[in-house]
Formats: C-alpha cells, sequence, structure tokens
C-alpha cells in the first residue's frame, strides 16, 4: 500500500484515471470531491499489483473532534476495487490504519456499495475486525442503503429505454414538452433559479437543504464532465420561461447519479420532473453508462408513509431496487467513541432545544 502524495500531480492522475473509470468508483470517492467537503481534512490509500498497476484505492474523510484530540475517518462509498479481493482490502486497511495513528482516530468507517445479500463481501470485512448493523433502519446511516436504479442499460437505445417506462410515464414525458417545457444541461449560472426551488421542496417536504454555495462547489469541483444542473423551464407566450424544477446529477465510473432534485410548487400539472429525469437518462445512455441511479427510495416499502411517493414516482421508469449492505466500523479507541458520542449527544439534545425554542418564539 501507499498514502498519495497530494503534491505529486502524475500520481493524483493515476489515482482519479482507476477510481473513474473502475466498475465499482462512485463519485465520492473522487479525489475533486474534496473540494466539496472542504471542511474535512483528507488523504488516499493506494494499493498495487506486483507489476506496480493500481488495484484499489480510497479516498479517505478525516473530521477532527474538538476538545477530545481525535478524529473520525470516513471512506464514503469507498474503498474502490473488487469487493471480494481480501488481499487488496487488507492492503487498503493497512494504509487506513497509518492513517489512523498520525490522526488520533478513534473510529473509521466505510460504506461499500454491494449488495446486503452479497455475504462473501460482508465476511471478508467481518473477518478484518469491523462491526456491522444488519438491516439498518431507515435514515441511520449516512447514505441510503435503499436506491432504485436501470441497471444494465450500456448499449441500448433511447428508444428501447423509453420503451420499457409505465405508459403513464411516458406519456407525461411527452405531455412536458407538448406544454412547453423545455430542459436543458445548465452550470452554476442558473443557480439563483434551483436554489429557491430547492428551499420550496425542503419546506414542503421537511428536509433541511444545504446553502446555495454547497451546489456551487459541487458543480466547479466536479466540473461538467461529471456533475451538471438540469433545468426545466416553462415557456411563456411573452417570451420569458419560469423555472419549474431542477436537479444536479453526477456522471463518474460509468454511473449517472440523481443526487438533488427540486421542484416549484407551481406547474406541477406539466409534468416538469418526468421530462427532467427523462433527459438525465439520455446524457446516461449518450455517454454509454451501465447504471441510471435515483438514488434514495426511504419507506419504499410503506405505502402510508409520506415518502412512499418518492418511490412510487422512481418506480414508474421501471428500474429495480438495489439494497447496499451499508456501514461497516472498526472502532479503534472504544473509550474514546463513548466520550465522543456521549458528548455529541448532548449537543444534539440541546441544538434541538434552541431550534424548537426558535420555532416557538416565532409564533408568540
Amino acid at each position: 500500500m501507499e498514502i498519495l502524495d497530494k503534491n505529486n500531480e502524475e500520481q493524483c492522475s493515476e489515482y482519479e484515471a482507476f477510481a473513474s473509470t473502475d466498475k465499482n468508483g462512485v463519485f465520492l470517492q473522487s479525489l475533486n470531491w474534496t473540494k466539496v467537503k472542504d471542511n474535512w481534512g483528507w488523504e488516499a490509500v493506494i494499493s498495487r499489483d506486483s507489476n506496480g498497476k493500481i488495484q484499489g484505492t480510497c479516498l479517505v474523510l478525516i473530521k477532527k473532534i474538538p476538545i477530545f484530540g481525535c478524529s473520525f475517518l470516513y471512506a464514503s462509498h469507498g474503498p474502490v476495487c473488487d469487493y471480494h479481493n481480501k488481499d487488496v482490502i487488507e492492503d487498503l486497511f493497512e494504509g487506513i490504519k497509518v492513517l489512523a495513528k498520525k490522526y488520533n482516530c478513534y473510529e473509521f468507517m466505510w460504506d461499500p456499495c454491494f449488495s446486503e445479500k452479497d455475504e462473501k463481501a460482508k465476511n471478508i470485512l467481518k473477518e478484518m475486525g469491523f462491526s456491522h448493523i444488519e438491516n439498518a433502519p431507515e435514515l441511520s446511516t449516512i447514505q441510503a442503503r435503499n436506491n432504485y436504479m436501470l441497471l444494465n442499460i450500456e448499449g441500448k437505445t433511447p428508444d428501447e429505454v423509453m420503451a420499457s417506462f409505465h405508459s403513464k410515464w411516458r406519456y407525461n414525458i411527452r405531455l412536458a414538452s407538448r406544454k412547453g417545457v423545455v430542459c436543458r444541461a445548465c452550470g452554476p449560472e442558473a443557480i439563483d433559479d434551483f436554489y429557491p426551488m430547492m428551499a420550496e421542496t425542503g419546506t414542503r417536504d421537511g428536509f433541511a437543504i444545504r446553502p446555495k454555495e454547497y451546489f456551487v462547489k459541487m458543480l466547479t469541483a466536479l466540473g461538467k464532465e461529471h456533475c451538471r444542473l438540469y433545468m426545466c423551464y416553462l415557456q411563456n407566450e411573452d417570451g420569458t420561461e419560469t423555472p419549474v424544477s431542477g436537479a444536479i446529477t453526477t456522471q463518474y465510473a460509468g454511473k449517472t447519479c440523481y443526487v438533488y432534485g427540486a421542484s416549484s410548487n407551481k406547474h406541477r400539472n406539466v409534468m416538469p420532473n418526468h421530462l427532467m429525469q427523462w433527459t438525465m437518462i439520455q446524457w446516461a445512455l449518450e455517454n454509454n453508462n451501465f447504471i441510471y441511479d435515483f438514488q434514495g427510495i426511504p419507506f419504499y416499502t410503506d405505502e402510508t408513509h409520506p415518502n412512499y411517493g418518492v418511490y412510487k414516482f422512481k418506480k414508474g421508469f421501471n428500474g429495480e431496487v438495489v439494497t447496499y449492505a451499508g456501514e461497516f466500523y472498526y472502532t479503534f479507541s472504544p473509550f474514546k467513541k463513548k466520550l465522543v458520542n456521549f458528548f455529541e449527544k448532548i449537543y444534539r439534545g440541546l441544538h434541538e432545544l434552541q431550534r424548537k425554542i426558535k420555532i416557538a418564539t416565532r409564533h408568540t
């Protein structure tokens, strides 16, 4: 194993070339992702075969814990390698151990993108001493475990993929165009059209949203080759356009991922989200991607849950539910872990109390 030299441009390019083409690569393991998560530190580990060729990589984010002088290490959807190759995984973990010592790490976590049914991959990690929560509850993990995807789409034509959609979804895609909706790829210049809808969506669906600057960083850091802001506009009779929906989508390592979506509370009857998804799916097809990932579908088995509509919408595109195994932890210092968790629980409790007080104050 080796620790990536951040100042070695050739080595960084070699890392990125592997991570961006390996079938288990994901944009969260790109070195460019560190420019988005710039409030964390980072390091990266490389594993090579006997010929010096890269066979595995792992980007590690570093969260320093104030007061306690320790850190938490996290490899988001890492590592990038053959999950059944124990030698490579162990080699990468040797590098992570070096980082753990360097940064006084109390715990390391990674959440590889393999299925919960992949017992071989799970057993490799468990035999290495990792802890794992089987069937972790919804929203208890950093990354969603349940996802909806169009699989094995490489080589297919747009007509073939469109024909697989539910008939009502095909109708709605065409309806959007007939109603004057256009969808196009944009960059940071359109963020002021996107963000107000993001705020509307957060309020409507009851989730917290990231600041506008975060989305700008994401588009800029990953670049237009790997990240796009897709915007749907309703063309008005006077020649103006009204933003009606938008999405930030990534394309990396043969996968196109719908990461953030937003829509206006108005003009929902012109079905902009159907056209937006279809436009992004066509981007995946244009570059011969093998997966289009709609991403999270929390509580998809509960038809009474408010989030069920998310799954119902995505299901109309006739994909498949993919459930990842989830998070695997390696605890280096159980005592520090208990200490940090205890004080974090107190902090979260105080933060929630302050939030409730602010809400109550607004209504008095």
